[in-house]
Parts: structure tokens; sequence; C-alpha cells
């Protein structure tokens, strides 16, 4: 099944008195580009959190907010660098005289500097941290996924029926085309012969001569591999595998045997299907750059 790249997961868990919520929304993006946002004593797991989810997810710009609360918030692993604090107070201080800044230096001004607060990651802190929310994250990417493949669903639906209708199009276009063959043969006989008056032709040369010119505007080929192309987009939609940039590459090739019908077929009811071909591949294009 294909999946949406928009979506939004929320997972909660419990344990020993600490409570973990995991919220992740997923947007367009042409790659996978993923953001974290969580507490210091959780943000020590960062390229582990990033990990499982490139494991799940293959394209999309992915926002992830940890929180953790609870009656007794841990602090495993959490430390204050007393001797690298007292040393930013005394170059404050001192910067502060020489500038002749009134009012006194205070708390929050020296948390400013991150890295007065360490973060140990031990043994204890993964138990009590790590496992946790990765539980949490991991309940959060399914409701996401979950997500993602319910509008991939709508999506696919969409693209099918559009498919379907281009399918239709080509089929319309086909008709005029061989019902018009005779027609256009005998025209182009007639303006043949009415050019070389002055020449002598025998008759064979003169019907491969129009054969030549009725086959410059014939648009069986073209319509041959817009079907083709038609299958291939409904086989990629079916295989559980599909890509939307393997997606993308075949609109091209549909929407250039659309130019070259419309530019071959000299008839206002084709180049009128044609439009209508066009404005669907347009439309299919805009529906695929939600797909993963």
């Amino acid at each position: 099944m294909i999946a949406s790249m928009t979506g939004f997961g929320r997972g909660e868990f419990q344990q020993n008195g600490l409570e973990v919520l995991v919220e992740i929304r997923s947007l367009n993006h042409r790659f996978l580009d993923v953001e974290i946002r969580a507490p210091k004593n959780v943000s020590a797991f960062e390229q582990e959190i990033k990990e499982l989810i490139r494991s799940r997810i293959l394209r999309g710009r992915i926002s992830a907010t940890i929180t953790l609360k609870g009656e007794q918030e841990p602090t495993d692993g959490l430390a204050i660098d007393k001797p690298l604090a007292s040393t930013y107070l005394r170059l404050l201080q001192e910067l502060k005289d020489e500038l002749g800044v009134e009012g006194s230096i205070r708390l929050e001004q020296l948390l400013t500097f991150p890295d007065i607060i360490t973060f140990e990651n031990s043994s204890q802190t993964k138990e009590n941290i790590w496992e946790p929310v990765k539980k949490t994250l991991e309940l959060a990417l399914d409701d996401l996924k979950e997500m993602r493949l319910r509008e991939g669903l709508e999506i696919r639906n969409d693209l099918v029926e559009r498919i379907e209708a281009i399918d239709g199009f080509i089929r319309e276009i086909e008709k005029i085309s061989k019902t018009k063959a005779a027609t256009m043969f005998e025209k182009l006989k007639e303006r043949v012969e009415g050019l070389t008056k002055s020449e002598q032709l025998d008759d064979g040369r003169l019907e491969m001569e129009v054969a030549l010119l009725a086959d410059k505007v014939d648009v069986t080929e073209e319509c041959i591999r817009f079907k083709s192309h038609n299958t291939l987009f409904l086989e990629l939609l079916e295989n559980g595998t599909s890509e939307g940039r393997k997606l993308n590459f075949l609109l091209q090739e549909m929407h250039r045997e659309a130019n070259t019908i419309g530019a071959k077929a000299n008839d206002a009811q084709i180049a009128h299907s044609v439009v209508q071909v066009k404005e669907e591949v347009e439309k299919l294009r805009e529906q695929i750059q939600n797909i993963e």
C-alpha cells in the first residue's frame, strides 16, 4: 500500500511514575528530514531516536516532540559542572566591572551556557529514560503509519480514477484517429496529386508518398505507449512498494506523449481530448507530491 507523507502520530506510556508523551508530525519533503524537540536528558539519545524514525519512514519532514512528566521527572545522569559555572560567574563579573554595568548577575544568566549542565549516558539512565521513551516513540510511529496509510488509500483511489479517465480519453483519441484515417489519406492523396501535376508518378509511388505523409500524423504508436504507461502506473500503485519519484517520472513520459499527440494530430476533437489528458496528468502530479 502507498503511504501519504503527511500525518500525525501520538504515543503515551507510563513506567515507574514517569509519563512519556511523543507527538510526531509529518509533512511533504523530497528527502527525509528529522527534527527532535526533547528535554536535555532525552536529547542525549537523539541519535537513537533518529535511527528508529529512519527505520520506519522513507521520506518527509518529520518533527518529533517528546515530553516527560510525572511525580518525579528523572534526573539520572544530569549534573552541574560547578567549577565551570564558577568560571563563567567570575568572567561575567569581570566583564560587568570593566564595562561599568549595574545590577547583579542572576542564575538564569549562567544557565544560558548549555555546557554547565552535563549528561552522562549510563546503563541506569538507559533503563530509566531511553527504554520508556523508545516504547512511546514506537507507539507514536505506529499511529503515524496508520494515518499515513489511511490517507495513502484515499490518494490511491483518486489516482486510479484519474488514470481510468485518462485511459478513456486516449481510447477516444484512437477511435477518432482511426475513423478519420481513410478521409485523411484521400485528402493527402489529392494534395500530392495537385502538387505533382507536372510530374509523372505511377500509382504505386503515389501511394507510398501519401502513406509516408499519413504516417507523420498517425498517433497510434503514441496511444499504445500511453496505455502502457497507464498500466505501469497502476501496477506501481498496487505492488505496495511504489515511490512518488518513480510515479513522477512516469507522469513526465505521459506528458511528453500527450504533447506529441497534440502536435501530430491536426484535429479539433483530438486536440480537445489532449487538453483533458494534460489536465488530468497535472492533477496526478500534484497528488503524488504527497506520496512517500
